[in-house]
């Protein structure tokens, strides 16, 4: 599990979202109000929402617009999580089952305690070898 979690609230702009995913290069940003976990953006969630050409010497003012949508918007709603203290098997059995490719980690309360992708559970099959 990684417990850097960044997050967002449902009316921030698609614009900050994209920026943490450029700052922190990683693929899911998690959606919180009060505290408490609401949804899920992917960075091909992200990509499919935005103008192709946000960036490019063809973007016009209209691509630009389309970062003023909100995350609430586009972010998935009752996103599938990992309890804290489930098993590593439980955890990819999830993930495989609801075909998702990341699960946030959460108390009985909704806290985020932090997010599981399909990355770590590689690492934590296939430890890297020595180098």
């Amino acid at each position: 599990m990684s417990k850097r979690v960044v997050s967002i609230t449902m009316d921030d702009t698609l614009a900050k979202a994209r920026e943490l995913f450029l700052e922190f290069h990683f693929h899911h940003l998690l959606i919180l109000e009060s505290g408490r976990l609401v949804g899920v953006i992917s960075d091909r969630d992200l990509l499919k929402a935005i103008s192709p050409f946000i960036g490019s010497l063809s973007e016009l003012d209209r691509d630009r617009t389309t970062l003023n949508k909100r995350a609430h918007q586009i972010m998935s709603r009752n996103p599938i999580t990992a309890e804290a203290g489930e098993t590593v098997e439980t955890a990819a059995q999830r993930l495989l089952k609801n075909r998702v490719s990341c699960l946030p980690v959460v108390t009985q309360d909704g806290k985020v305690n932090g997010i599981i992708s399909w990355r770590d559970l590689l690492k934590a099959y296939l430890p890297l070898p020595s180098q």
